[in-house]
């Protein structure tokens, strides 16, 4: 069958799917990545559609939604461990932070609000104020296009970066079917490392807060900036940050903009600051595209727009920080069909 794909993405744009199919169990989904690699027919794996941009055209080949993959199971619960929890890729990411801070499990309160599925959580290895998904993950299950298997594999054959994975590295090969977590037991966060967060909790950085207290407030920072999904918010039809954030060598850092220092010496700045410091402000518009009027960092689609047009303005936006500063600013979200240098 086909479908429209605009309706199953944050921003809501992407043309028709040739052919959709929703498996419900993980045998389905194999068999039928399966049946489209036998028919060298292209797959797009698509989760929670909140970090993809998908060309006008649509998807000339098979589109498998993972939205009906469900199920969390506890496999373990101990003062002293912690607890062990193994969610399918089909669950709802924020639904399960929500069960994690019900449960006094820590480590992804400040990951609430994020949009999209637990499948994509470690593929981007996502991040918010101050936590990594990567911290917490014990073991993420795949399968294996390539050798035609099922495959576990440990945090540490991961390859976790900052907004980096291998799974991320190679989009064609592994299929995330179920990720596994390991949490300490508490009331309390771990220790809050963000400065904007740590000011509103009233806390200082590295010291800890009421879990609860934790996800409300990031929540609430989210929601401001236009970054918790809301049909009726039209700075929330994005794909949340469009660009990440450059990791550089200090002295290549411009002069003002924030520095974040890295183990390995360099450091990273923000791609916010880059983007309206170059002279793109909240609100930028250029056809039917528009930066967010909550945050510089979102490219929306405020109305009836194109992807065409988000890919303009993108490209509008990183050839004018390319302008000003020197620096190539890279896209976080995935872009199916279109690129910025075309």
């Amino acid at each position: 069958m086909t479908e429209s794909l605009a309706a199953h993405t944050t921003f809501g744009l992407g043309g028709v799917a040739k052919r959709w199919i929703q498996p419900t169990t993980e045998a389905e989904l194999i068999e039928a990545i399966t049946s489209a690699d036998d028919a060298h027919e292209p797959v797009l794996l698509l989760g929670g559609g909140s970090n993809v941009l998908i060309a006008d055209a649509g998807f000339d080949g098979t589109v498998i939604h993972t939205g009906a993959l469900r199920g969390v199971q506890t496999e373990d619960v101990a003062a002293c461990s912690g607890a062990f929890i193994t969610a399918a890729a089909g669950e709802p990411w924020d639904d399960f932070v929500a069960a994690t801070v019900a449960q006094r499990q820590v480590g992804i309160e400040a990951l609430s609000g994020i949009p999209g599925y637990v499948g994509a959580a470690p593929v981007q290895n996502i991040g918010a104020y101050g936590q990594e998904v990567a911290d917490t993950i014990a073991r993420v299950r795949t399968w294996d296009r390539e050798r035609r298997q099922v495959r576990t594999h440990a945090v540490a054959e991961c390859g976790f970066g900052y907004r980096l994975s291998r799974f991320k590295q190679q989009p064609n090969r592994w299929v995330v079917l179920s990720v596994s977590f390991q949490f300490a037991l508490g009331a309390w966060s771990v220790p809050v490392r963000y400065a904007e967060l740590a000011r509103q909790l009233g806390v200082s950085v590295g010291e800890r807060a009421p879990l609860t207290q934790v996800r409300e407030t990031v929540l609430a920072l989210r929601r401001g900036k236009g970054m918790v999904y809301d049909p009726a918010d039209v700075d929330s039809h994005s794909a949340g940050s469009f660009f990440t954030n450059p990791i550089l060598a200090p002295e290549q850092i411009p002069d003002g903009a924030p520095v974040f220092r890295q183990a390995d010496g360099s450091a990273k700045t923000s791609a916010a600051w880059l983007i309206e410091h170059a002279g793109f402000g909240k609100g930028f518009q250029l056809r039917t595209a528009r930066i967010s009027t909550k945050h510089c960092l979102a490219l929306t689609n405020p109305g009836r727009g194109t992807t065409a047009d988000v890919v303009a303005l993108a490209r509008e936006i990183r050839d004018g920080v390319l302008r000003a500063y020197g620096i190539t600013l890279e896209p976080e979200a995935r872009l199916v069909g279109v690129s910025l240098d075309s």
